[in-house]
């Protein structure tokens, strides 16, 4: 079977934020921040003009979606011990255990994940990608696709997706 995909490594594929892992054991990192890059290949049948996507099309739906990542601190709204609330102030408490973070509400993001990890945040961009490629590119049949998230040179989360393929 013969298969088609476009690899996307822009330089600008890189987001800013501040994060903090949070272990089986329950000991967590320090409050810390990545030069997150993103890494995307898309796997497609060919249009009658020979594309699986025009380069030009998706790289301004990567840039956008990371851009709404950007110098934001990361919490995971999933995770079970941690909670985090707005305050009449404008901010947002996060706490873990005995730490409690106080911080601007327009700074923090609270992703649908149970840590921040670099796998979970390929898992979260890669499901959003997906959805705004079958919103605006339709007529796009993606049969895989492959995100990775890299929080510094050399270690990478990497998210699949397979359309052929059945959940377990």
């Amino acid at each position: 079977m013969e298969r088609w995909a476009i690899e996307i490594e822009k330089e600008y594929f890189k987001f800013s934020a501040a994060h903090f892992l949070i272990f089986p054991d329950g000991s967590a990192e320090r409050l810390h921040g990545h030069n997150y890059r993103v890494f995307v290949e898309i796997d497609g049948s060919l249009s009658d003009c020979g594309l699986v996507i025009d380069f030009k099309a998706i790289k301004p739906v990567v840039r956008e979606l990371l851009d709404g990542l950007d110098e934001h601190f990361l919490i995971p709204s999933e995770h079970p011990h941690l909670t985090w609330e707005e305050t009449a102030d404008g901010n947002v408490e996060v706490r873990y255990l005995d730490r409690r973070y106080s911080v601007p509400a327009e700074d923090v993001i609270a992703l649908p994940l149970n840590n921040t990890s670099s796998e979970n945040l390929a898992g979260f961009v890669g499901r959003e990608l997906r959805g705004r490629l079958a919103e605006r590119f339709g007529e796009v049949r993606v049969r895989g696709l492959r995100v990775a998230v890299e929080e510094t040179a050399g270690q990478r989360g990497v998210y699949h997706y397979a359309a052929d393929e059945q959940p377990p």
